[in-house]
């Protein structure tokens, strides 16, 4: 799987963007960023960073730590680390949708 497949999947959502800018492309909703390639020297090759509460990653990395991670860099963030050659694509979308309620969330705050 690669980012254009994210994105594929992701743009299937209401009002999600595919956007780039100085740090590359990512998948945004109202300009707040749900999902992009981690970039980060401490990420895996291939692995996206997506929005998430903490408590949410917190029970992906238990339930599928093959799957999910988290390093130092991105740890102060609410995100998790995906290895895209992991997923499901199924599970991708679920991902994305948690992802999407979870920025939309904030946004209203």
């Amino acid at each position: 799987m690669t980012f254009d497949t994210v994105c594929s999947i992701g743009l299937q959502f209401p009002n999600v963007e595919e956007t780039s800018g100085a740090r590359g492309t990512a998948l945004t909703v109202g300009g707040k960023m749900i999902a992009c390639p981690a970039i980060h020297k401490s990420a895996e090759a291939n692995s996206i960073v997506v929005r998430i509460g903490v408590e949410q990653r917190a029970e992906l990395i238990d339930a599928d730590p093959k799957t999910y991670y988290i390093t130092d860099h991105y740890l102060p963030y609410p995100s998790v680390l995906v290895r895209l050659s992991r997923i499901h694509p199924d599970a991708l979308r679920d991902l994305l949708g948690m992802s999407l309620k979870f920025v939309s969330a904030k946004r209203r705050k």
